[in-house]
């Protein structure tokens, strides 16, 4: 069977899988706190023909020639999630979220597994935690600097007699007057009684390798052995990397896909798509012909 025509399946597949990945960038356009993700081919092998020799060491000899060498098609090298900034939509929803630099915010499910996000679309539930919108409890640290620093879900005390976390002390008289979140990710609470608390700050999650981090849906990742493991601090810290990482309150973070890119990719794919299908389809019609050489 001819080479030509199994590298053009393999062209197809290939191709196919970038479109797949296109199409999910562009149905992204507008999710809050996604990234974009991107697709590299590699060639896969060689037939070696004749190996490469070295030229004769007389006079009268010959000189080197080169391997003659056939590949067989191409396969999918990579797909990378690319972490550049996305761009910032005012909401004016004091408890909607934006990172501006690296990090993640850090949120657990309810069996307290972390996970990590960019899609600061946070509100308190009934009980009053801070939550995402599907429910998972954002953390916040005491002291962001800690090499090991504990993480604790922010409750707010919603009804009378009703303790809280995240305060310095436990009012039980109801809901807060005030709650404000700074750059720097400090909740700032005035309670019921007109105390001042604003002892907790929230968590941002650093990695070395943030590409490596495992897509889960919902706008969450997952870390892996690929991204390293995360260096867990407040926005601001310097020791953990986050000097230049701020909170934007009341506004979230936009999708990261310009569908102009995306469209010139599509494009570029669907072409290479049609010339591996041509390759597939003029490799038939010479298999055709040598079919036909028999009458």
């Amino acid at each position: 069977m001819m080479r030509s025509l199994y590298s053009g399946v393999s062209g197809l597949r290939t191709h196919q899988t970038r479109m797949d990945v296109i199409g999910d960038n562009i149905a992204n356009v507008n999710t809050v706190g996604f990234k974009r993700s991107s697709v590299t081919f590699k060639d896969v092998f060689y037939q070696t023909l004749r190996g490469g020799s070295t030229g004769a060491t007389t006079a009268t000899g010959l000189g080197g020639t080169n391997p003659q060498q056939i590949g067989l098609g191409v396969t999918l090298g990579s797909i990378d999630v690319v972490h550049t900034q996305g761009a910032a939509a005012s909401t004016g929803n004091g408890t909607d979220l934006m990172i501006q630099g690296d990090g993640f915010f850090v949120v657990n499910d309810a069996g307290g597994n972390p996970f990590y996000t960019r899609a600061g679309v946070f509100h308190f539930d009934d009980k009053g935690y801070l939550v995402t919108a599907d429910g998972f409890r954002v953390q916040v640290v005491e002291d962001g600097t800690d090499a090991s620093p504990t993480l604790h879900d922010i409750k707010i005390p919603i009804k009378n007699g009703d303790t809280s976390e995240g305060f310095s002390t436990s009012p039980t008289n109801g809901p807060p007057q005030s709650l404000s979140i700074d750059s720097q990710g400090i909740i700032h609470i005035v309670d019921a009684d007109g105390k001042k608390h604003d002892s907790y700050q929230l968590a941002i999650a650093k990695f070395a390798n943030p590409a490596g981090l495992e897509k889960t849906g919902q706008s969450l990742y997952r870390e892996t052995a690929s991204s390293g493991t995360n260096q867990t601090g407040a926005a601001g810290i310097k020791e953990k990397g986050l000097a230049n990482t701020s909170i934007i309150p009341s506004a979230l973070e936009m999708s990261n896909v310009a569908l102009a890119p995306e469209f010139t990719d599509m494009i570029i794919t669907e072409r290479g798509f049609q010339a591996n299908a041509r390759t597939i389809t003029t490799s038939d019609q010479m298999l055709q012909e040598l079919v036909n050489l028999k009458r």
